[in-house]
């Protein structure tokens, strides 16, 4: 590197040191300076302060965070309050903490995230990492835009024990992990809101009941033990409380988050502003995130959308490579590629049927948007968006089902797998607890029929089964568990 570049990058530097505080002041005051925080953000200030603590505590910390996720989810405000929290309430100073996009540094210095951290110990603090005397912060946003960004994350890691590291991307970035980088890493993947986030962040001072999720997941995988049942109704009890509190037509609400405000960015939007602002995420995911994985000609840009479009429009059932192929005049390789690199995303995820290796081979996957707002974003954009038609809303709250078992699994290991039933007239899906047992799952946004989940139980010889539906409230008969749908919500 010559002496220009240097001094390049060391302006660049400083810019970045100089300009945080008014680009996160910035962020913050959306939405009328009222700061409201994910669950994320508590566990990461939760590391951020063992950090500082680490040698007082004598214990080893998690100092290299990363948070994987689609775009639009809110990684990058979860980064910024945690910046607000190190310069405001821990006082940290102001050139202890960098903050840098990578996709910002390769478009305009086409450099790597080691040319910046480089700059930042060596120039900025004239030292080494090995020499470091004060912790510093680094914090990496779209870091998936430099291949080598997992190296660089384990070299800073092994170099210095005063060095904490947030790196943010695409959902790519679990699978560019190195084996060495991934035994140090602490991953924590963000998902687009659940209904308790919801009005958590849109209703000041509301939180849900204490231990709420636990209560529901608890109910999902012990529901032959009536005490799960009996504590999962006191907390939804709890919550019918608090819910009437905010003064609020809860139901209302509950079809509106679903529709289009399933995101972070769309809380204080109305539902075409909201659906316009989703759209335009899917074309960057699309533009920036899918090619970043994997490169495609031009055309194969076309292909793509009308790929989503084809999975957003139909109706809940298996999608072979070969159906699309056919459907679309595109070889089933190219058809393949795409949706690998679309799951890779989190734009959508697949589930496979229930069975051996034949049938996962044999039988269609059906695929599922992670969010039920980003399938009628695009249903909206075609024109066939018509939230009081049952059955498209049908398609939707089975998405957000779906959705947040893959949450649940990704999270905290439940369900250990997430499936459907192929054969005619299964249950939706079929998930298993942490000893394979299987639970048979129906959903609803009508009054569902138990003949379903009762064939299930017996056909796989299941303890109990359980059916999301609007129904009034948890409620376990025989051995189906009920569960509305609106509470399910909050798992």
């Amino acid at each position: 590197m010559d002496v220009n570049e240097k001094e390049q990058l060391l302006k660049y530097t400083l810019a970045k040191l100089a300009e945080a505080p008014q680009m996160v002041k910035n962020h913050l005051e959306i939405g009328g300076g009222v700061l409201r925080y994910r669950r994320a953000y508590f566990r990461i200030k939760k590391y951020v302060d063992d950090f500082l603590m680490g040698e007082q505590l004598g214990t080893i910390t998690k100092r290299l965070i990363i948070l994987p996720g689609l775009r639009g989810v809110g990684k990058t405000m979860i980064v910024f309050q945690i910046y607000d929290y190190l310069k405001n309430q821990k006082k940290i100073d102001q050139d202890r903490i960098l903050y840098f996009s990578t996709d910002e540094l390769k478009a305009y210095l086409g450099k790597k995230i080691l040319d910046v951290t480089d700059t930042f110990i060596q120039e900025v603090h004239k030292t080494s990492p090995v020499y470091l005397e004060k912790e510093i912060f680094i914090f990496v946003d779209e870091a998936h835009f430099d291949a080598n960004w997992s190296e660089t994350a384990k070299i800073l890691f092994d170099q210095s024990k005063k060095i904490f590291m947030i790196f943010t991307g695409s959902s790519a970035l679990n699978l560019e992990l190195s084996v060495d980088a991934a035994r140090r890493t602490t991953k924590e993947i963000v998902f687009p809101m659940n209904f308790s986030e919801y009005l958590t962040l849109n209703y000041e001072g509301w939180f849900p009941p204490k231990n709420m999720a636990e209560s529901i997941r608890d109910l999902i995988f012990n529901g032959e033990n009536d005490a799960f049942v009996e504590n999962a109704s006191s907390k939804e009890n709890e919550l019918t409380k608090k819910i009437l509190k905010l003064g609020k037509l809860i139901d209302k609400e509950w079809e509106d988050f679903v529709c289009y405000k399933g995101f972070p960015f769309t809380l204080n939007m109305g539902q075409v502003e909201a659906h316009e602002k989703i759209f335009s995420m899917i074309d960057r995911v699309i533009e920036k995130d899918v090619f970043s994985i994997r490169s495609f000609n031009t055309e194969t840009r076309n292909t793509i959308s009308r790929i989503l479009s084809f999975l957003a429009l139909q109706f809940p059932g298996g999608t072979s490579d070969a159906k699309l192929s056919e459907r679309l005049g595109v070889s089933p390789t190219t058809i393949r590629s795409i949706l690998d690199v679309l799951e890779k995303t989190h734009l959508v995820f697949s589930i496979k049927p229930y069975g051996g290796a034949g049938k996962i081979i044999r039988k269609p996957w059906k695929y599922y948007f992670l969010s039920p707002s980003i399938n009628s974003a695009i249903r909206f954009k075609l024109g066939t968006f018509d939230r009081i038609n049952k059955d498209m809303f049908g398609v939707l709250v089975e998405s957000m089902v779906t959705s947040y078992l893959i949450r649940m699994k990704e999270t905290v290991g439940l369900p250990s797998g997430v499936f459907y039933d192929s054969d005619d007239g299964g249950v939706d899906f079929i998930i298993q607890d942490a000893k394979e047992n299987v639970i048979p799952i129906e959903v609803g946004s009508g009054k569902k029929d138990k003949g379903q989940v009762e064939r299930a139980i017996k056909k796989y010889n299941s303890k109990y089964g359980v059916i999301i539906c609007e129904c009034p409230k948890i409620k376990k008969v025989a051995n189906i568990i009920y569960i509305p749908l609106t509470t399910f919500s909050f798992v």
